[in-house]
């Protein structure tokens, strides 16, 4: 979803960072526990340092609902995990997105109207009974869509699990809106590439034939995550080239290609305990967003890490949410003001704990690597 966020008061640009920093300290100081700061593990920084929790989306929206006390979550994130936020809070919790413009491009590759003419055309020509899918990194509509018709929630770690118990309900899985994540789950699972097909939104019938949708084990969405598409499997032949000794973790979002030439692929959660648990001077080549990448050069100094790529892989989406928006969010809300609230409304929240519940059900304790 996209949302237009109005240009910040003058006085924010004028200010210094040790001056945005003293302000948000106070903040935190005044409201104390009525107020949680959520950080997601790809945030900037300036931004991290400010949350109570940091973690992923999940991890974070369960968090955030625990806290008996908050009357405001101030989600550094994206749009859609401000929903989740929103949607396994109590009623009485406001969740406020700093920057209302930060979104998530894969989210946005789902529009309810597509998937519901998608599941119209599949239902029809599949012949036989089939689940909807959906990753978390999705707006709560289609969380709603897939609590509806019989489908569950789920995330890059327990993908596998939520997919076993789809083949228990019916003989065929609709996976959205990250067709990687669903690609290399299923294909881990030994479902072989040529019984998956994608779905295009934008061509007539997905641009599948009925045959094509009859033959396959899964109906695969054309998303993606815009940051893990720029990994390459040319760039895993290169770090090999260079120094064999590296190791190649990645997160599944990175395309089917760049997981089979990698040594790990998992979760956020998988790659950071990966790390932790690396002995003493290991080399790692990690595909997945820089701040966190970074973030894990700097935490573990006895080990030797760098990003797969060479380019900055960042989320530019998260990158939106920066001190300048986190102060304002804070400045208004001491004033009385609740700006940029993220609310979803009581049917769409019904359905979409439907799917979100199933998928909490399968939740690992550990995180888990998909290969």
């Amino acid at each position: 979803m996209i949302l237009f966020q109005p240009p910040l008061p003058a006085k924010y640009s004028e200010m210094s960072e040790a001056q945005m920093a003293e302000a948000i300290l106070a903040h935190k100081r005044n409201f104390s526990s009525r107020l949680v700061i959520l950080g997601h593990h790809y945030q900037q920084d300036e931004v991290i340092q400010f949350a109570d929790f940091d973690g992923d989306s999940l991890k974070l929206s369960k968090i955030g609902a625990q806290q008996r006390d908050a009357e405001f979550i101030v989600f550094c994130g994206v749009h859609f995990m401000a929903e989740s936020a929103d949607i396994l809070s109590q009623d009485r919790v406001k969740v406020i997105l700093p920057d209302l413009s930060a979104g998530c491009s894969m989210a946005d590759m789902a529009d309810l109207d597509q998937v519901e003419d998608a599941w119209d055309f599949i239902t029809q020509h599949a012949g036989a009974s089939i689940v909807p899918i959906t990753y978390v990194n999705s707006a709560a509509s289609i969380k709603a869509f897939v609590g509806k018709n019989g489908g569950a929630c789920c995330t890059s770690s327990n993908a596998r699990a939520i997919l076993e118990w789809a083949f228990v309900q019916g003989e065929r899985v609709m996976f959205l809106p990250d067709q990687h994540l669903g690609r290399n789950t299923a294909y881990a699972m030994g479902v072989p590439l040529d019984k998956m097909v994608v779905y295009d939104p934008k061509l007539p019938g997905g641009g599948l034939t009925v045959e094509q949708v009859r033959d396959a084990k899964v109906v695969l969405w054309k998303g993606h995550c815009s940051v893990h598409a720029l990994f390459t499997p040319e760039q895993c032949d290169e770090i090999r080239a260079a120094d064999p000794e590296y190791k190649i973790i990645v997160h599944p979002e990175c395309s089917w290609e760049v997981v089979q030439k990698a040594d790990l692929a998992g979760s956020t959660e998988y790659i950071i305990k990966t790390i932790r648990e690396a002995a003493a001077g290991s080399k790692w080549a990690i595909g997945t967003e820089v701040h966190l990448v970074n973030r894990l050069i700097a935490k573990h100094t006895d080990k030797a890490i760098r990003s797969l790529s060479g380019i900055q892989c960042l989320c530019t989406t998260m990158y939106r949410i920066d001190m300048k928006h986190l102060l304002y969010s804070l400045d208004e809300l001491a004033e009385g003001r609740i700006v940029n609230r993220i609310s979803v409304d009581e049917e769409t929240s019904r359905l979409a704990i439907i799917a979100l519940e199933r998928m909490l059900a399968n939740i690992s304790a550990q995180p888990v690597a998909i290969r």
